[in-house]
């Protein structure tokens, strides 16, 4: 059964206002995806901050996914500035490694290019007490 002319007349100006997609974004300048961690780094960071939220040391945490690093911040409280910054900045891989942990003043307490490494910055070392 043949369509009738208005409907074939409809069905072209719908296909008149599709885009492909590929076009479209070939047109403009395609914007920087944000760095991100990894789900092993992640999970590396996670195990450590339960394990602190356990000891009661810590208590939220923030992430955040910039165009030139990301941040795993965490608190104390919610209201106050972070306690750590755990920072990934693929831009200093090469030199002085791509991951970080800085405190509430700024200052880097560990940098390196192994995530696992950097972390133990919070392995508390056992000490000996005598009576």
């Amino acid at each position: 059964m043949a369509e009738k002319p208005e409907t074939q007349r409809g069905r072209a100006a719908v296909n008149a206002n599709v885009v492909d997609l590929t076009q479209y974004r070939s047109g403009r300048k395609a914007e920087p995806l944000p760095v991100t961690f990894h789900r092993r780094e992640l999970d590396a960071i996670l195990w450590i901050y339960g394990r602190m939220v356990g000891e009661g040391e810590w208590r939220d945490y923030a992430l955040d996914h910039m165009k030139d690093r990301a941040v795993f911040s965490v608190f104390k409280r919610a209201g106050e500035l972070p306690l750590y910054r755990i920072e990934k900045n693929p831009k200093l891989a090469a030199r002085q490694g791509a991951f970080s942990v800085t405190n509430t003043a700024g200052m880097v307490l560990k940098r390196g290019h192994d995530l696992k490494q950097v972390l133990k910055v919070f392995d508390r070392n056992l000490k000996l007490v005598e009576k």
